[in-house]
């Protein structure tokens, strides 16, 4: 081995014998000579133990990253939240607060459309954007496509046919966040929707949308005539 390493290489290594171990490749090779060197009929535990121990690394190493990646999302969602929470408490009033909607927020969410559609007759005391729909639609909307209807939780989903003309546009993907304005005020819903058939899709968490209904109904709801 002497003669095959030049002498500034051999110093190095032995002033240094782990950057051996730190390099993959070099290990690899290593560990290929040995086993060609004792034949095909002897096994090297040392060699397969290797194998195993830098499977179980690369495993490590991707949930490693996937846990960075997702706390990553986690802070950008949050954060995001927050400037359209800021974004509907600027609002002055309730003309304001409905103009805000498509112009201002959705932007802010990275979304295509936002809407509120609420169900009765008009004229209702609610923001001029407002989709007035017939009583009974908003049930028929949030059950569209599922097996089972599961009350008034929020839904994340494919673009459905029913909810097309509300967004008025092409949509990929929408969320429902269903709201309660009280006895005395019509049933209301939410809607927001993406040309990204991944940004709202059902096993998505759901926790910074509730977040975000439940400021958007104080603020709707404070800025509603008593």
């Amino acid at each position: 081995m002497t003669d095959a390493l030049d002498p500034e290489t051999r110093d190095r290594l032995l002033a240094d014998p782990g950057a051996i171990l730190a390099d993959r490749d070099l290990m690899r090779a290593l560990v290929a000579a040995r086993e060609a060197e004792v034949g095909g009929n002897v096994i090297d535990i040392r060699g397969r133990a290797m194998e195993a121990l830098e499977t179980r690394l690369d495993r490590l190493e991707a949930t490693h990253e996937g846990v960075i990646a997702a706390a990553y999302d986690n802070q950008s969602g949050m954060a995001m939240i927050h400037r359209a929470v800021l974004g509907l408490l600027e609002t002055a009033d309730l003309a304001d607060l409905g103009a805000a909607l498509q112009a201002d927020i959705a932007p802010l969410l990275r979304i295509e459309t936002l809407r509120l559609v609420a169900e009765g007759e008009p004229p209702l005391a609610l923001p001029a954007d407002t989709a007035i729909v017939p009583p009974g639609t908003i049930a028929r909307i949030l059950e569209a496509g599922r097996r089972m209807p599961r009350g008034d939780d929020i839904v994340l989903r494919p673009a459905m046919v029913v909810t097309r003309p509300l967004h008025g546009r092409t949509i990929a993907s929408e969320a429902l966040l269903p709201m309660d304005l009280g006895a005395d005020r019509p049933r209301a819903l939410l809607l927001m929707g993406s040309a990204d058939a991944a940004r709202f899709q059902p096993a998505h968490g759901t926790d910074l949308l509730r977040f975000f209904g439940q400021v958007f109904r104080l603020a709707l709801l404070a800025r509603l005539p008593a």
